[in-house]
């Protein structure tokens, strides 16, 4: 896989943010850089969700994007990452 060192990431997906069109939005309708659209929209989660509910929707997705991925792979990168990102840190 590519190299992501430096990219922004969702804090509550851990979707890939290169541009400011993919940002959610704030309730003053500014972009919120740490949240992408699908998550975060007009200041709020888009969905009441818990993490492992998250991870579960994001394996298949990941595996749709990179085929060279299986189930057992993206779960587990997924179980690396989501206890770090910013809505699932405290819980």
């Amino acid at each position: 896989m590519e190299n992501y060192e430096n990219q922004k990431f969702c804090q509550s997906c851990a979707m890939p943010m290169g541009s400011s069109e993919i940002y959610g939005t704030n309730a003053d309708g500014s972009k919120n850089d740490e949240y992408c659209i699908y998550c975060f929209k007009d200041g709020e989660f888009t969905s009441d969700i818990s993490m492992e509910e998250m991870m579960n929707f994001c394996i298949e997705k990941m595996v749709e994007v990179h085929p060279e991925m299986d189930n057992a792979e993206a779960a587990s990168m997924m179980n690396e990452v989501f206890p770090k990102l910013k809505r699932w840190a405290n819980d």
